[in-house]
């Protein structure tokens, strides 16, 4: 159980996927995609984090100083994250303006009748 995290993650992503696959409705389909989408940031951030790590940053007060890679975390999963967190928001506002739209036009966000509506 040393790596706790790692299986609340696959648990989430589970979440997110069946909510995805298994339900009818469109709102519940797009909570479980930024569930989905939230799990796999949280397992990134959390695959980027190093235990006595530091910020990668070098001191020039010595110049003879031998600098080791292994000493310092590696930002870009972090940096690559919060690009994908922006990115999320952004469309998880144009998917609730999309069911804003399909709600007013068929009283319903309940995917079954949508799709037997537009057939007529």
């Amino acid at each position: 159980m040393g790596q706790f995290n790692y299986w609340v993650y696959v648990v989430l992503i589970i979440v997110g996927l069946y909510g995805m696959m298994a339900k009818n409705n469109l709102m519940k389909k797009l909570i479980g995609m930024n569930i989905f989408q939230w799990a796999i940031i949280l397992f990134y951030i959390s695959i980027g984090a190093k235990k006595g790590g530091t910020i990668p940053i070098i001191a020039t007060t010595n110049p003879n100083a031998t600098v080791r890679a292994i000493d310092y975390i590696n930002p870009l999963p972090h940096v690559l994250m919060l690009t994908a967190i922006v990115v999320g928001v952004a469309t998880t506002g144009i998917a609730l303006t999309l069911l804003i739209i399909i709600y007013r036009r068929f009283r319903t966000l309940e995917e079954d009748r949508i799709i037997r509506a537009l057939r007529k």
